[in-house]
């Protein structure tokens, strides 16, 4: 008789600059928008846990923020969630985009896994957007600048070699426990992911300095009979000044009035119901360098 196969559960960090598709990785291999994604870097800026679960193995993947020099308190926060999950993990991933050149970002992420006992893949991204022959070239120049344990080059957004990827870093490993129920796929509250939601929104439709200077805090969720049973959320949207507070909200209320309809559609498919969405926006000056504001819209040092 066949001894039953052993179950496997590991915890796995993704590490890389800004925008290599870090959390588009993620969400694939949940099946499910857990992350949020933005052709602005800085888009994560907790690390979000995203649970993938088969017959034989528990992957838990750790999105980590973009790892980049910190300008304010919010980016010294940042970089440490990023630093701090490299010692608790079983495998680390070190994402990079295959259409970027290795650059000091890269080298100051490389020298921070020098003497890191760890297994590290070297995962090289959009591959869909560069000729197969400029690959190899640019594989060669990170194998001279680090010993990684597996080379694996992927498409995150067609899903190009995603399999092949989860079974190499299933052969890693180790035995353990399932940790989280098989039909979970984040250890997020709903409160967290709706007001990523909300500010993966303002991120699309704004430019310049407003997505670096957005936070979202969810101040009610219930179901409310007086709008017919939906789900009522609630939300604040805070920016540090007068001006960016006036583009947020648009003329007439237009530019507020989108985020809020983009938003609402992508909360409907989270929580599996109508929901009513209340935004308002706020000015908070200078939050991202006051400890006080950091720990009142969810980037508390203390837990990292």
């Amino acid at each position: 008789m066949q001894e039953n196969k052993k179950f496997k559960s590991g915890f796995i960090s993704i590490i890389g600059r800004p925008n290599v598709g870090k959390s588009t990785f993620l969400n694939r291999v949940v099946g499910q928008k857990i992350a949020i994604m933005s052709d602005k870097p800085q888009t994560t800026r907790n690390k979000v846990q995203g649970v993938l679960t088969t017959e034989n193995s528990q992957f838990i993947f750790i999105d980590t923020p973009g790892i980049h020099k910190p300008k304010h308190k919010l980016g010294d926060f940042m970089l440490k969630v990023s630093k701090n999950t490299l010692r608790e993990v079983d495998i680390i991933m070190f994402m990079v985009n295959a259409e970027q050149k290795l650059g000091p970002g890269d080298e100051f992420i490389m020298n921070l896994l020098e003497g890191n006992q760890t297994p590290v893949f070297l995962i090289v991204n959009k591959i869909d957007r560069v000729h197969p022959d400029k690959l190899a070239t640019i594989i060669e120049g990170y194998k001279e600048r680090y010993d990684f344990a597996e080379i694996v080059p992927i498409s995150a957004l067609e899903g190009h070699n995603v399999d092949h990827l989860l079974e190499t870093v299933e052969r890693y490993m180790p035995e353990g426990p399932q940790y989280y129920p098989a039909d979970q796929v984040t250890d997020h509250p709903e409160r967290f992911i709706i007001s990523e939601l909300i500010r993966e929104k303002v991120l699309h439709l704004t430019r310049e300095e407003i997505p670096h200077s957005v936070a979202v805090v969810i101040d009610k969720i219930r179901r409310d009979e007086e709008f017919e049973n939906k789900i009522r959320v609630s939300a604040t949207i805070m920016v540090e000044r007068d001006s960016q507070k006036g583009i947020v909200i648009g003329k007439n209320g237009a530019m507020l009035k989108e985020v809020g309809t983009r938003a609402r559609k992508d909360i409907e498919m989270l929580l599996g119901s109508k929901v009513y969405l209340e935004l308002w926006v706020k000015v908070q000056k200078d939050w991202r360098n006051k400890s006080v504001h950091l720990r009142d819209f969810g980037f508390r040092e203390d837990e990292y």
